[in-house]
């Protein structure tokens, strides 16, 4: 098992971009915040959340070889936990079309990716951008504007009813409770 130190020294290695590390922590700290939802591995969770995109800046021209890279390097660490190897691989399912999400943690990945940057996109329209003032109600108004935030798939963040069986709300709350928590890592 890698530890969470080992994994945000794992990604700080291989990924300079600020923002995308922030990333990596919002869907960590959402990862950790669903594992705590269904009872599961909160330290796995949060784990596969930080290392989920860890190889995009070393990928991101060869899409179908995103994730493929991270796994590798996670093996040559002596990483070989078939959970947090499968759920990795699983998060590019959409290039590759192999390893599609089949349990409460890759779809977990699978649905709140997209939503932590849609999360973020309406903090920073609101005039006092803080995370903490933030609400449901204010990323719902702005669901249905396909033109914000436009590069989020929003029917991917819906599935979150049929294949976690959490209702699209709750499932927002749950996220942004647990970005609000570390909204400090976020300067937000």
């Amino acid at each position: 098992m890698i530890t969470k130190n080992e994994a945000l020294e794992l990604l700080h290695s291989n990924m300079q971009s600020v923002n995308l590390r922030k990333h990596c922590y919002a869907v960590a700290a959402v990862m950790k915040a669903l594992a705590k939802y269904f009872k599961e591995d909160e330290n796995m969770w949060e784990i596969v959340g930080i290392l989920h995109d860890g190889d995009y800046e070393k990928t991101k021209d060869t899409p179908e070889k995103h994730t493929i890279l991270m796994v590798e390097w996670l093996k040559e660490k002596g990483v070989d936990d078939k959970e947090i190897l499968e759920a990795i691989l699983s998060h590019n399912f959409s290039h590759t079309g192999n390893n599609p999400p089949k349990n409460n943690l890759e779809w977990s990945l699978y649905c709140c990716d997209e939503l932590t940057g849609l999360i973020v996109a309406v903090t920073l329209v609101r005039p006092e951008r803080k995370l903490s003032l933030v609400t449901v109600e204010n990323v719902l108004s702005k669901w249905n504007q396909k033109s914000f935030a436009a590069g989020v798939k929003r029917e991917q963040i819906e599935m979150c009813e049929e294949k976690l069986g959490i209702k699209l709300n709750d499932f927002i709350q749950i996220a942004l409770s647990a970005m609000q928590g570390i909204s400090g890592d976020l300067g937000l």
